[in-house]
């Protein structure tokens, strides 16, 4: 990939003029507010109880933290960072910083403490806000590696140690200051942002190097949120659970952003770990996620309708043949008919009702990004009557380029470009895009930028696609592609996603590059395994031990290549090698967006794959 390279596109998608002039973050932020003026801009759990907060009070406590910032020195430009989960106090924050001209950094929560020196020092932010005692741990830790921080501030009250005052403090002494003439020379300046101002620097790891700081305007976001809202429709009636990390592209523009300006009211999670509880306390109505999510949820229906009566069991797959007949009818654009439709009737009324009401019973539909999802997974969720609208982007598209709509759908691909967007497939089969939506460039690193956009302005994405009928559809990662010793090109993410939806495995990674065949590294899913290991009487102490009997090993074997029976002979994998540990952002091995880095678990598990390969040449010998 490089950025002179002019090679002849093999299709051209343009996704229509833009929804509307250049704009800013700020005018968004202020526009919704007096727009809606709701009593519910966002809710939080306090307790057994949530509590809303109203836009008007948003506004307020944006406005004096904004003030509060301006006397710890923060100016137009400054930059200021943000290491916490998801909550209203990373939602203040962020307009905060937005509507005064200052640049905000978000920083995973899962991230390490090494990994937090590097964008600390890399951004030169002088101000970071961290959620919690933990947070705040982790950045006493490295905070002698970073000079330029003067300021290190908590949501949490009271102040944990390593921290230098709270939030509250900091609002406190931002309301004592607030008057008529300084709210009139506030929204003075904030009229004064520019759409091409620097909004926010976000930090992304990818599968290899050291993370890249993506520079993003406020109309590089404005103008995906503007886009977004033509093709995803939402109001103020409607209400959205937020739990994927708002440090993530997608949800900072989707789950917050968007959401912001439609006026739907945001319900931040408690966990991951009490998702389920949430989804029947707050009933979304629209809900962002990525596909381990969708992933998860599909494990555990199965297990549920797998760990019941024979009856059930019966009734359940019998349903779900139903609703994969009925979907394919509907998606066909054809009528299911008297006979299916009444068989449909009893098929909801059995099964899919259930799983809509543990998701709230309201959902009009979920938004996935991230990440690509098994058209099988999404099939058996339209099936159940939950629509999963899939996109596409990436953080340095911030992020939207396209999106399946309720009007425009189809399971499989990743739906039409946006307005304003425009798509490229070159003629190596790389995805292109350019338009308001693409990055300023990387921060400190005008190499990687020069090798990112070229110079007609194009980004190159380094995923493979190709264009049907206008909606696009992704094969796979440009440098993920599996070139095998005999010259053969394979897509690992197709396989590795039909894998994954067996519910005995919980990860799957294909490796074959340069090699004679491929081969699967497999992490079970240890709560099924060891299920099915107690029907058989298997014996065993630890992971390594069930792992180890061949009776576990001819199960697995089993699970996995039952589900690419329809591969070509090329593309199956040969062998596989059952993993004890789950691959983790902390070991390297995920981004923290979740995405495998191939070439660090090839490298982690080198001696495991070796001898994958090293079986043949014993035999040989």
């Amino acid at each position: 990939m490089t950025a002179t390279s002019t090679a002849p596109a093999q299709a051209t998608k343009h996704g229509g003029p833009r929804a509307g002039p250049p704009g800013t973050l700020a005018a968004l932020f202020f526009d919704a507010v007096r727009k809606f003026d709701k009593p519910a801009s966002m809710l939080y759990k306090a307790g057994d109880e949530w509590r809303p907060i109203s836009h008007k009070t948003f506004a307020e406590r944006v406005r004096h933290l904004a003030f509060g910032l301006e006397t710890l020195g923060v100016q137009r430009n400054g930059k200021v960072a943000i290491l916490s989960e998801n909550r209203p106090e990373w939602a203040i924050t962020d307009f905060a910083c937005l509507t005064m001209g200052a640049v905000d950094v978000p920083i995973y929560p899962t991230l390490p403490a090494d990994k937090i020196a590097y964008i600390l020092r890399d951004s030169g932010a002088t101000v970071l806000f961290v959620s919690t005692a933990e947070q705040a741990a982790k950045v006493a830790e490295i905070r002698s590696e970073v000079p330029a921080l003067k300021w290190v501030l908590s949501f949490d009250e009271p102040a944990p140690a390593g921290t230098d005052r709270t939030m509250r403090d900091l609002e406190s002494a931002g309301k004592a200051k607030d008057s008529p003439e300084l709210v009139a020379r506030y929204e003075a300046a904030a009229a004064e942002i520019a759409p091409g101002d620097l909004a926010t620097i976000i930090y992304t790891s990818g599968t290899t190097g050291e993370p890249k700081g993506t520079m993003l305007s406020h109309d590089n976001l404005f103008s995906n949120v503007e886009a977004a809202s033509e093709f995803v429709p939402m109001g103020a009636d409607d209400v959205s659970l937020s739990f994927l990390p708002l440090s993530h592209s997608f949800e900072r523009m989707a789950g917050h952003y968007l959401m912001h300006r439609n006026g739907v009211t945001v319900a931040f999670a408690e966990s991951m770990d009490l998702l389920v509880k949430n989804f029947s306390e707050v009933k979304p109505t629209i809900v962002t996620a990525v596909p381990r999510v969708y992933e998860k949820i599909y494990a555990r229906v199965l297990e549920n309708a797998l760990a019941g009566s024979a009856i059930k069991k019966r009734i359940f797959f019998w349903a779900r043949s139903v609703g994969q007949r009925v979907a394919e009818e509907k998606l066909a654009g054809r009528d299911p008919g008297a006979a299916l439709g009444f068989q449909a009737k009893i098929a909801d009324r059995l099964v899919f009702s259930k799983l809509r009401a543990r998701v709230g019973g309201r959902l009009r539909y979920f938004v996935s990004g991230g990440a690509p999802l098994a058209p099988e997974i999404n099939r058996f969720f339209y099936s159940a009557g939950l629509t999963i609208l899939e996109g596409y982007g990436l953080t340095e598209t911030s992020p939207v380029i396209s999106v399946n709509t309720p009007a425009h759908f189809r399971i499989g691909t990743v739906g039409w470009p946006i307005p304003g967007v425009e798509i490229r497939i070159a003629s190596d089969g790389e995805i292109l895009t350019r338009g308001p939506h693409v990055m300023q460039g990387y921060y400190n690193k005008p190499d990687a930028t020069a090798e990112a956009i070229d110079a007609e302005g194009w980004f190159h994405t380094g995923d493979i696609g190709q264009l049907e009928d206008g909606f696009l559809r992704i094969t796979d990662r440009k440098k993920d592609i599996i070139v095998t010793a005999g010259g053969k090109n394979i897509a690992p993410q197709p396989i590795e996603n039909q894998v994954k939806t067996n519910k005995y495995v919980s990860q799957a990674v294909m490796i074959g590059d340069r090699r004679k065949y491929t081969v699967l590294l497999i992490v079970p899913n240890f709560e099924q395994l060891e299920r099915w290991a107690k029907l058989k009487n298997l014996i065993w102490t630890d992971r390594r031990q069930l792992l180890a009997l061949d009776t576990t090993r001819a199960k697995m074997e089993k699970e996995v290549f039952g589900t690419l029976k329809h591969l070509a002979r090329y593309e199956t994998p040969k062998k596989i090698a059952l993993l004890e540990n789950d691959f983790s952002i902390e070991t390297g091995e995920l981004t923290p967006k979740l995405s495998v880095k191939r070439r660090v678990v090839d490298e982690h598990y080198k001696s495991v794959i070796d001898a994958l390969y090293a079986e043949d040449r014993d035999t040989a010998g």
